[in-house]
Formats: C-alpha cells, structure tokens, sequence
C-alpha cells in the first residue's frame, strides 16, 4: 500500500524559499501522477501543482505560476515542490498526494481525482 509523507515546510519570510519533498514507501511512483495541494487557515484545500507519472506537463495554478516548480526522481521514489519568493498568502498546510493515472491523460489538480494522501506539512511565511 502507497503511504506518502511530506517533509520540508517550516516558518520562511517573505521572499524565502522552500522545498517540499513528497517520499513514497509501500510502492513505486512510477505508475502515479502526483498533485500537490494546500489548505489556509478557514479556507477549502486547492490544488497547487501536479505532475504527469512520466515528469512532463507540469501544472501550476495562477497564484504560483513562475515561482513554484515540481519535479520528481522516480529513483528516489520522491516528489518535489521548489517554492520560491514565497508570499505571506502561500501560508498553508501543504499535502502531496498521487493516483493511478496514464501520461496520456495528463495531471490533475482536481482533488476528488486522487486516493492516496500524505498527512501534510506546514508551511508559514511570516516578517
């Protein structure tokens, strides 16, 4: 059974960077795309990244286009998220989660879409 854990958020100021790592265990993610999302204090979770299970065709919602990347090493069983010149609002639990999906089909930020989570990891852009 896939388990996802996430690791690298902590309290960054604004204008910081952070990497996100998604480590899988239980199986390989060479069959998986992998999408990363957040959820803000009083807010529903969004998608903010994902990736198709070959690495082309990354996607970004708006708010993080041109200063989030993600990628993965397969070989490493591990998904990234690279964030940079990070904004008071990226503030938020960050989680990565994957599902079966053909390359063909591209990647998905709809939520409802996936069926394996990790538990999160938060990440806090204060002065």
């Amino acid at each position: 059974q896939l388990r996802l854990v996430e690791s690298g958020g902590g309290l960054v100021q604004p204008g910081g960077s952070l990497r996100l790592s998604c480590a899988a265990s239980g199986a390989t993610l060479d069959r998986y795309a992998i999408g990363w999302f957040r959820q803000a204090p009083g807010k529903e979770r969004e998608g903010v990244s994902c990736i198709r299970r070959n690495g082309s065709g990354p996607s970004y919602t708006d708010s993080v286009k041109d200063r989030f990347t993600i990628s993965r090493d397969d070989a490493k069983t591990t998904v990234y998220l690279q964030m940079n010149t990070l904004k008071p609002e990226d503030t938020a639990v960050y989680y990565c989660a994957a599902v079966v999906r053909p390359s063909l089909l591209g990647c998905t930020m709809v939520e409802a879409s996936y069926d394996n989570w990790g538990q999160g990891t938060q990440v806090t852009v204060s002065a």
